[in-house]
Parts: structure tokens; sequence; C-alpha cells
């Protein structure tokens, strides 16, 4: 390691270590519960309330990662690594005292550990800053529309997908007293915001007031880095749990626990560039900083820093075409007033390779033995391709024979990765039952293996599902506990068909509603691997009664959707135009159904879109007996609209062909009913006295 990257990176260290100034003694008070205390006052229409604790928990969620990064650094910097006789006694000696420090100085700031575990639901929904969801319709109800307006644009920034709030955007502009300025986003990351100015100097040809945003920008990507990798030494998982399924000794728990820390560590790369809500890293983002200064430094004659830019871009990106013909002019100019090899590349970028490739290398060398897949970050925020852009157009130098290739702003932010092409499917196979109708097929629906029947099962019937979902459904069943999943101006209601089928063996509601919940749930399995001419057996994957009920007195002016719009087993990324086929989504799932028990409510339509989760192509109006059957991938993205009156239940279903990824609940209620079964015979064989009845 060069001395001149240890001294830039324990200054890095260092900032990151004075902001403990943070309210050091006082104890920090638990974002989730502050964000819970916000969602009650939301249902009580107190909005001073909902800004006091939504504000309150952004800001302790910022405290609370703070604290986390800096007790680690401070830990690791008060207990260091030394030599000794005895290397293993010292080493599991620092390590023992770096985790007592770190518990006591998390302790002394936050609380007991008990008091800030937050569970990953509340987790991701402050990543995906649902929070700010909440803020501006307060702010709104509160005529405080400057702050409105931010909360909306900070909220979409990191859901961009989001139609209504787009909407709720352009409803802001046009109100009297908005401003441009008033649409920030409030969370952006500080490198984020610095390189962002900088753009907007360079746009304007401001190149020395660009030089300072940018080196502002490197300055603060250093400390985010530095962050990054601390808060990557937090709890990791193992096999999906969170405890050690495979392994059986000291040295492989180590290993286990340290390779995904490393893995963490080393993908700070892409992390850093990717921007909240989103799947893919901004394309180039790290070399383009040392783009833009080297073309900067250029414009206002400094020669010798748009070098040294120039040789620490060609670190990341050796093969750069463009810029090393810069290194050339930049040399053949430079070259009679001094010694090319007194301009190095950046110190601190230096040793940041020299650590990359060394990670890299021991991450190549076990993924084999360890069965995980190495993927390279650097190659991931990089294409191999250059886009041309009309709005930095490639100059020469005045009077000179070379030319200088100016910095381009990549077209996409895409991952350079080949689409599969989707195996052949076919459909319009037989709906086994006379009375069910088909209404539309792919081709009218404007897409792929979509379907769209009435009559799949009677209005009688409809009744009675209904009746039984008000009997048994429980607020946030089926959506770990939240009574509000999606939207908070909804209530979210649910049962699984083995808890109907318990609850009626067990005669708490009428069997024969049970029984029924089953039966349909089995039909409609049937119409679908028979309409899309399956070649193999279709599993449940997931089986769900749900009711999603508009809250009164919260359905004025709203324009958020019922169920965002999503792809059922990939992540969709609008930006990228790519559904990501990797956890957390159910990439196990196949097709889809949904089976409507009423139409009496204002609102719910069910909508398929473009994979840009804007652009609608049909949607259709639950009614009684109405049943929408889809694959479940990226072909089809869907979701609902807002329900603003009234209570909306389906039968929801998720399919799969993978045995394996059966649905246990599904199992366990196959074996319920094979129990009502026997029951039902031995009652037609036994004569019951009575008195033993009673």
């Amino acid at each position: 390691m060069s001395v001149g990257g240890k001294e830039t990176m324990m200054r890095t260290f260092l900032i990151i270590l004075s902001l403990c100034s943070i309210q050091c003694e006082e104890v920090l008070k638990p974002f989730d519960l502050l964000y819970e205390e916000g969602i009650q006052a939301y249902y009580r229409n107190d909005w001073e309330g909902v800004v006091h604790y939504m504000e309150e928990a952004t800001r302790s969620y910022a405290q609370h990662k703070s604290i986390k990064v800096q007790c680690r650094l401070q830990c690791e910097k008060q207990h260091e690594f030394q030599e000794a006789a005895e290397p293993n006694l010292i080493f599991f000696a620092v390590i023992l005292r770096r985790a007592h420090c770190i518990q006591e100085c998390e302790s002394r700031r936050m609380g007991p550990p008990s008091m800030y575990r937050v569970s990953e639901e509340v987790a991701r929904e402050f990543q995906k800053r649902i929070v700010y969801n909440y803020l501006q319709l307060a702010y709104y109800k509160l005529k405080e529309l400057d702050k409105a307006a931010a909360a909306a644009h900070t909220f979409f920034q990191a859901n961009p997908e989001h139609m209504e709030m787009r909407q709720n955007l352009e409803r802001y502009k046009l109100m009297k007293g908005v401003k441009e300025s008033h649409f920030v986003d409030q969370d952006m990351r500080p490198y984020m915001v610095a390189f962002s100015t900088g753009m907007k100097h360079y746009d304007e040809e401001q190149y020395a007031l660009a030089i300072d945003s940018f080196e502002e920008a490197l300055t603060q990507y250093w400390v985010a880095e530095t962050e990054c990798r601390a808060f990557c030494q937090g709890p990791q998982e193992f096999d999906g749990n969170n405890y050690p399924a495979k392994s059986f000794h000291l040295y492989e728990l180590i290993t286990d626990h340290y390779i995904q820390v490393l893995q963490c560590e080393h993908d700070c790369m892409r992390e850093l560039a990717t921007r909240a809500g989103r799947l893919s890293p901004i394309e180039n983002y790290l070399p383009m900083h040392y783009d833009f200064l080297q073309y900067s430094y250029y414009k206002v004659g400094n020669y010798e820093k748009a070098l040294e830019a120039t040789k620490s871009y060609l670190l990341i990106r050796p093969t750069d075409e463009d810029m090393l013909e810069n290194l050339e002019y930049y040399q053949s100019v430079l070259q009679s007033q001094m010694d090319m090899n007194q301009i190095a590349p950046r110190q601190e970028l230096v040793w940041f390779m020299d650590r990359y490739q060394l990670e890299k290398e021991l991450l190549q060398s076990v993924s084999s033995e360890l069965r995980f897949v190495y993927v390279d970050p650097i190659n991931w925020t990089v294409s191999g391709t250059k886009h041309e852009n009309p709005d930095h157009p490639k100059r020469r130098l005045p009077g000179e024979e070379e030319s200088l290739k100016e910095p381009e702003m990549p077209t996409s932010q895409k991952r350079k990765v080949e689409r599969k092409v989707p195996q052949q499917r076919q459909e319009g196979g037989p709906l086994l039952y006379d009375r069910v109708k088909l209404v539309y097929d792919s081709q009218q629906m404007n897409g792929s293996q979509r379907v769209l029947l009435d009559d799949v099962i009677t209005a009688q019937e409809c009744h009675e599902l209904f009746h039984l979902a008000s009997s048994i459904t429980l607020a946030g069943d089926g959506y770990r506990g939240k009574m509000s999943p999606h939207t908070p101006n909804e209530r979210f209601e649910g049962a699984t068909v083995y808890k109907a089928l318990v609850y009626g063996y067990e005669g708490r509601i009428p069997l024969h509603r049970a029984r029924l919940f089953y039966d349909v749930s089995e039909k409609a399995r049937k119409i679908i691997q028979s309409y899309f001419m399956l070649n193999s057996t279709l599993y449940f994957s997931y089986t769900h009664l749900v009711c999603r009920t508009a809250i009164e007195g919260q359905q004025d002016n709203r324009n958020d959707l019922s169920h965002p719009i999503h792809a059922d087993n990939c992540l969709l990324d609008p930006d990228a135009n790519e559904c990501w086929k990797e956890p957390p989504a159910y990439t196990y799932r196949d097709y889809s159904a949904i089976l409507y028990l009423n139409g009496d409510f204002e609102g719910g339509e069910f909508i398929f879109t473009e994979i840009d989760a804007k652009t609608i192509t049909a949607s259709v109006k639950p009614q009684c007996g109405r049943m929408v059957g889809f694959s479940s991938g990226e072909e089809n993205p869907h979701g609902v609209k807002a329900v603003t009156k009234g209570q909306r239940c389906a039968v929801a279903l998720w399919f799969t062909l993978d045995p394996l990824f059966r649905e246990l609940e599904r199992i366990q209620a196959d074996e319920v009913v094979e129990l009502i079964s026997l029951a039902e015979r031995l009652d037609d064989k036994l004569i019951i006295n009575p008195r033993d009845e009673l």
C-alpha cells in the first residue's frame, strides 16, 4: 500500500469519526417506533402528528446507521491487529475486544440491542422511502406545499414506477407558490449531490466551478465508501437463514461469515453507484468523475491535473480508446516541460484498486469451492461500449492536429446482459367447465400469456366465499402482519385455505364454505393448466383469500395504487427496462390468477402495463365469477388501482411448475380434507347416541 494512499484513507477515516459529536450522550429513539406512531397519527388524521413522528423517524433512521458505522470504525481503530508469538490468541483477543467495544458504544448511544433491532420489513420500507409518501400528504393537508413537493419528489426518486406520485408531482408544479427549487431529493447521498452540481456547472461551461464540485464529490465518495464497508461488518445470513446450516467447526464458521462480509465490502462500488429504489447501478459511475475532471481541467488550462485525472481513469478502464488518445495528447503537450513520471494517478485510487484486485483474486479463488457466484462490481458498472451523446460531441483542440475526446454521459444505465429468449408458450386449451366463458385472450389484452374468463363460479358461490372472508380474514394476514402493506389508504385482510379448513373442521365456521374455498381454488388451477396447455403439472405456490377495504376519510384527492406495478417472479426495474429474476422475488412462480368475488365497490381495477410500469396495456373491472390468469414473468407487469369506496374481495392464486416449491399449507390442507372425508365416511357407518353427541 502506498504512503499517500494510506494518508488519504486515514483522513477519510477521521472525517467519519469526527461526526461522533451527534448526540453522543442522548439515547436515540428507535426509528421503527417513531414510524409506527406516525402511521397511527395518519389513521387519526392528525397531520401535525404525522409530520412530527415521520420527520423524527427519518432523522433517527439516518443517525442509527451513522452510529453503527462510527462505533465500528472507532473500535477498529482502538483495537488493531498486531503481530505476536501466539497469533491465534492475539487474533481472537482483538476480535473479542472489538465486539465488546462495539456493543458498549452502540448501547450507550442507542440503548440495549432489543430497542434498535427492527424487522426486515420496516427496514425495506425506509429503504424505499415510504415515510415520504406519508409526509407529502400530511404537508399537503397542512397547506405547506413547498415541503409537500419536496417529500413527493424524494419519494418518487426511489419509486419511479409510482404513476400516482408522478401525477401528484405534475399537480404540485401547477400550484401557486410551488417553485422548481422546492423539488429536491432530501435523501440524496452527499457525493451524488456534489456530482449533480458539478454536472450542472459543466453543462453551463463553468468549468472552474465544475472542478470544485467534482472534487467534492470524490471526497464525499471515499467517505461513503469507507462507511459502506464498515456497515458490511454487521450480521450476515448463511444459506438464506440466520444460522450456519452447513458449518460444523470453527474455521468453517469464520469462513462463511468472512466471505459474505468480504463480498459485501467488495460490492460497495456497485452499491454506491445505485440510486435509492433502483436495481441497476449508474453506468461507469466512479470513472466518470475522473473523465469529467480531466476535461474540465483541460478547459481551464491545467494540463497537469488533467493528465493526473486521465491516468486515474485508466486505472479502472485501461483499454478505453478515447482516454488513451487523451493521455497521448496531454503527454505530448507536457513532455517538454516536465518528467511524465512525476504525474501519477491519484493515490487514494491506486490504493483502492490494489485492494480491489486482491479481494477479487481471493473471492474468485474460493467461489467454486464455496459454491457462490462472483460478480465483478467494475464490470457490472462499466459498459463495454461507448455511447454517442449529441449533447456532448467530441471536440478538436483549436490549432492542434490531435483531437481530445470529451466525456460522454451514458445513454443507458442498463446492465449489459443478454435477455433470455423465452421458451415457446401455448394457450387456447379447453376451459374444462361448460359454464366458464372466454372473454379476452392475450391478443385482445395486448400482451402474451393472458386470459380473462367469466362465470368461473356462480353468484351463490361468490356470496358464500364473500361471507367466509368476512368471518375468517385477519388484518395483515399474508402481509407479515401489516394492515396496510401497499398503501396507507386501504386495510388488507386475508386468510389461507388451510386456516379456513381448520376453522371448518373445528366448527368455528360453516364447513361447507371452507371446503368451497378449497374446491374453487383447485378448479382455478385446473383451468389455468388446461388453457395454457402446460405439459407438466401445475402446483399451488400460494393461495390467499384477500379483501382490501377503502378507509373512510382518506380517499380525498387520492392518487396512489392499491397495489404498485410489479411482476410476480422477478424484480421490476423500469429504468433499465428489465425484470431481474433474483431474490427476494418469488423466482419459482410460473403462473398467477385472481378470481373475483364481487364488484360492488369503486376503483380496484386490475391493470397490465408495459415493462416501463407506466404504459397501461389492459384493464380489468372485477365482478363476481371473473378470473384473470397470466404467466408470472416480466411479460406481465401488473397492479391494482386504488379502491376508493367499499371492499374488494378475491381469491389470489400463484402456481409453480417445480414440485420443490409446492405450497406447504396446501399440502396441509389436503391432509385436512382427507381427515374430513374420513370423518364423513365414519359418520355414515356409526350410529351416534344423541346423549354422547351432547
